[in-house]
């Protein structure tokens, strides 16, 4: 396989990198698609040969298509379908079970019609649903004075047994959406508009998908039954992302995902303008979009993710408007409008940045490092002073180190990946020389990446702050410090991606001239340099903060299919001695135990786990309020609490918090700094645990 177009080892997938909020996206087709022209072409019967062809080759996990995948796959495509079991019967599901065990002859034989048929009966039932919501909300006689539920995460619930449970399904349902608008400050007309349009909408963008629309979401089932971060692109899909990678980013700089109906933010790219409004958080999920200061607020709950991000994105210095239920905030509760001005994301803006913080009687440099990037253009073009992470950041150490600082803090928190030779690069600049990690590929070959360079540009005392959304390349660069025994690790669990992906193009395999599109492939996984994976577990700190409550919910493990941890033999290296850490955790626990600020970090996490947990609402309109306000006064109370420290007036309610113009700062409560600060006085605990006790005269 000779044409490998893209390595890529970021946590983010291409696909949704391409459907980030500054990428292009085509708009779905205006006219409606016949029933009957969703069949199989000949195109996707000879791209299904193809893919199985290479899936079997060439990826990192060897997975037979038989009749035990194909299982996965009839359950993976009904998933897909129906993620929230919201138009399925289980008498449907029945029907199904005839093709249970021949799916994987189809994939092989390219004899689609099976996927197509499951289809073709699905688009039927969303008919059916819209049309009972239609009538539902036509009549709109609902007490909300009566006590009853709405389970909202139907993941892991059963199917509805038949008819007369999904209509019940369905009637909770608009019920619930009738609700939520009320409590919202909407009145009964614009409800009705609101809602009529929603669910008209969604039967309409189901009827605008076409054959290709249905074969992508079919060969999805079955690349993300072997593995999640393998994923067929089709010729339109693969077309929208080169356009993406050639333009500059401009727009939000938000990383989207599609959550059943609703749009979520998985990733706010740092340096962009959602991350510098401190308005737009991973988790928060968009339910409209509006243009400018006036423009009318589209609701696009049940919108396809490609449309959403040609309404987000747009030119610079334009402002756009989006709808938010915020992840803290919880299903139930009321939305928030966030306003982002569009701008390009600079290279500037994702650069590593330093400051100073000082604890315990000690100064700590501390280097921010949103991202291991590398202009490789420049590099190309001869120029001598191109960007890279390991270059600023050997900058900023000799800028720190003129700053006589006792030690230096390097924050990988949200750093999702990047270049693997920056990985490497920016561990050399703290160990001597020797291997930084091990590259094992489908064939069982290990390469060694590793720092060749003698030089040790900073060897003080050191300490990695590392979160759950620290991924990839920082996962990397964050085991090597550990295993070397070179400084310490702290914070939470990290993500647990230690895999390759490379993009193939498809066409290359085909003896016509057909653009069949291009699969991204699971080609290898990382191995740190002691022998373990960095896949799945990720790189668990040696001072676990109690943040790290619910991080085993996130990241790798959370993932179907996701590839295990794993271990080969370790490289030779030489570690600079094993750490004494019990005594630093135990400081910690008891420090952070009666510290007002983590306490708050802690009391937070603790809350979102909670709404997380939650499957379903009251539909009792008292109920729901009560519910809401108790939750809100909780959040504000902790806001205040911690306002009070930084010496900031008290808020009334949590949106003054963005009117605020007394503090120009984007974190004015210095949130930021909390983890930054604790990570100084365990640093500075370490420096005193090494230091040598003298001895007294008698």
């Amino acid at each position: 396989m000779k044409k490998i177009l893209i390595h890529w080892i970021g946590v983010f997938s291409l696909l949704a990198f391409s459907t980030a909020a500054f990428a292009v996206a085509k708009e779905v087709p205006v006219e409606e698609v016949p029933v009957d022209a969703l069949v199989p072409d000949n195109i996707q019967r000879q791209t299904a040969l193809i893919v199985n062809r290479v899936l079997e080759r060439y990826h990192y996990r060897k997975v037979v298509l038989d009749n035990k995948l194909s299982e996965k796959i009839l359950d993976r495509y009904l998933e897909s379908l129906d993620p929230n079991k919201s138009f399925f019967t289980q008498q449907d599901i029945d029907t199904f079970a005839k093709y249970r065990y021949k799916l994987d002859v189809a994939i092989a034989s390219g004899k689609l019609e099976p996927a197509f048929d499951i289809f073709r009966k699905y688009r039927m039932r969303v008919d059916q649903r819209v049309a009972l919501a239609l009538s539902l909300l036509e009549k709109n006689k609902f007490d909300f004075t009566r006590d009853e539920t709405y389970r909202f995460d139907r993941e892991d619930a059963p199917w509805a047994k038949d008819k007369k449970e999904i209509s019940d399904q369905w009637r909770k349902r608009v019920k619930n959406d009738i609700l939520g608008l009320s409590l919202a400050g909407k009145d009964e007309k614009k409800i009705r508009e609101t809602l009529e349009k929603r669910y008209k909408t969604l039967r309409r963008r189901i009827h605008q998908l076409d054959a290709d629309s249905v074969f992508q979401t079919f060969i999805n089932a079955y690349t993300l039954s072997i593995e999640p971060h393998t994923a067929y692109m089709s010729p339109e899909r693969s077309e929208n992302f080169d356009i993406s990678m050639r333009l500059s980013l401009q727009g939000i700089g938000a990383v989207l995902r599609s959550d059943d109906e609703y749009t979520t933010v998985q990733k706010v790219v740092p340096g962009g303008p959602a991350d510098k409004s401190g308005q737009l958080h991973a988790g928060d999920r968009i339910v409209g979009v509006a243009q400018g200061k006036d423009g009318e607020m589209l609701d696009i709950v049940g919108w396809p993710l490609q449309d959403v991000v040609e309404k987000i994105r747009g030119k610079k210095d334009t402002l756009v408007r989006l709808n938010v239920l915020p992840k803290a905030a919880g299903m139930d509760a009321p939305t928030r409008i966030v306003s982002i001005v569009r701008d390009k994301i600079k290279l500037e803006d994702q650069a590593a940045k330093s400051s100073i913080i000082e604890a315990d009687g000690m100064r700590f440099g501390v280097i921010d490092v949103p991202a291991f990037y590398r202009d490789f253009r420049g590099q190309a073009s001869g120029n001598k002073d191109f960007r890279s992470t390991t270059r600023d950041v050997r900058k900023l150490i000799a800028k720190l180190q003129k700053q006589k600082v006792d030690g230096i803090i390097v924050d990988l928190r949200n750093n999702g990946g990047g270049s693997l030779t920056e990985a490497t690069e920016l561990t050399g600049l703290f160990i001597p020389f020797g291997p930084v990690v091990q590259v094992k590929d489908s064939q069982g070959h290990i390469d060694v990446e590793r720092d060749t360079d003698p030089e040790e540009v900073y060897s003080g005392p050191l300490a990695v702050l590392v979160n759950r959304n620290s991924a990839s390349a920082s996962e990397i660069f964050a085991a090597a410090i550990q295993d070397y025994g070179r400084g310490l690790i702290v914070g939470e669990p990290t993500f647990g991606k230690g895999t390759v992906q490379s993009l193939v193009d498809l066409s290359q395999f085909a003896r016509g001239k057909d653009d069949l599109g291009r699969l991204r492939l699971t080609i290898a996984q990382f191995f740190r340099v002691q022998g373990g994976s960095t896949q799945h577990k990720g790189v668990v700190p040696d001072v676990i903060f109690p943040t790290a409550d619910g991080s085993g919910k996130h990241g790798e493990r959370s993932l179907d299919n996701a590839l295990p941890w794993a271990e080969i033999k370790p490289a030779e290296y030489h570690p600079e001695g094993q750490l004494h850490l019990s005594m630093l955790q135990s400081k910690h626990e008891k420090r952070v135990g009666h510290d007002p600020a983590f306490r708050f970090l802690t009391e937070q996490n603790q809350e979102i786990n909670k709404l997380q947990d939650k499957k379903e609402v009251s539909l009792l309109e008292s109920e729901r309020k009560k519910e809401w306000q108790e939750r809100e006064q909780r959040a504000l109370e902790r806001h205040n609490k911690l306002r009070a420290l930084r010496g900031l007036e008290p808020l009334t309610k949590l949106d003054d918090e963005e009117e605020d113009d007394t503090d120009t700062e984007e974190d004015p409560e210095g949130i930021n700094r909390i983890m930054q600060e604790e990570t100084a006085r365990i640093l500075a605990d370490y420096i005193r645990q090494k230091q040598p006790v003298t001895a007294q005269a008698d």
